[in-house]
């Protein structure tokens, strides 16, 4: 399904080594089309992901509070990845998504991207009734990001960009089981928490309607 500059693909539910294999062949191509001169293919896979910890290129390993073998006794695997950011959960219940796009088509930087992606996320909560917010010098969306023991993240944000090319993306937490974000200290930080569409509305929220509403604002930011 194409919406305006970019293919959409619904993955499903996927192991984190088949979402990455994917988003890679698609980042190595819209590369080698660039290098090339062409208009190679921006896309976006949305996914829900298996139980998976993922680290970024600058996380520090004692963010993950636990040892290694605890987590495959619970059937949770771990990537180190080459994105930016600290560790994360990523789960049943959760969309993950990774655009793979290439900036110079909306003639953007990096900062002004992720800029965006927030800005996407903050208008899909107001349709739910939710003020999602930026914390200063941290990436992603929060609720009540400024008051001290309320500060809760519900959309953790984490890329990897060359010639303003992009992989990696986003984990917006919507049914998502929020139990194993207490193994780790989530993005690295110690004094906040982390939250879902689920937990702040009250009720489960239905996934698909919420991933068809999320691509929509997609459509409309890029």
């Amino acid at each position: 399904m194409f919406l305006m500059n970019f293919t959409c693909q619904d993955m499903g539910r996927v192991g984190y080594a088949e979402a990455l294999h994917c988003q890679t062949a698609a980042f190595n191509a819209l590369l080698d089309a660039k290098r090339a001169g062409r208009q190679g293919e921006n896309r976006l896979f949305l996914c829900e992901h298996n139980p998976v910890f993922t680290i970024g290129k600058s996380g520090d390993a004692a963010n993950l509070l636990v040892p290694e073998a605890l987590l495959e006794q619970q059937g949770i695997a771990l990537y180190r990845t080459d994105r930016g950011g600290d560790i994360t959960f990523h789960g049943q219940g959760q969309i993950t998504g990774y655009p793979v796009f290439d900036l110079d088509c909306w003639r953007i930087g990096l900062r002004q991207y992720i800029s965006r992606l927030e800005d996407i996320v903050i208008r899909f909560l107001s349709l739910y009734g939710i003020k999602g917010e930026r914390l200063n010098g941290a990436a992603g969306v929060w609720i009540e990001p400024d008051t001290a023991g309320r500060a809760r993240k519900i959309c953790a944000i984490g890329v990897k960009s060359s010639r303003y090319v992009t992989m990696h993306g986003f984990a917006l937490n919507i049914n998502t089981d929020l139990s194993p974000f207490s193994l780790i200290n989530p993005c690295g930080f110690t004094d906040r928490g982390v939250t879902s569409l689920a937990r702040e509305t009250g009720v489960p929220q239905d996934f698909q309607t919420a991933k068809e509403r999320l691509s929509a604002l997609f459509a409309e930011y890029f």
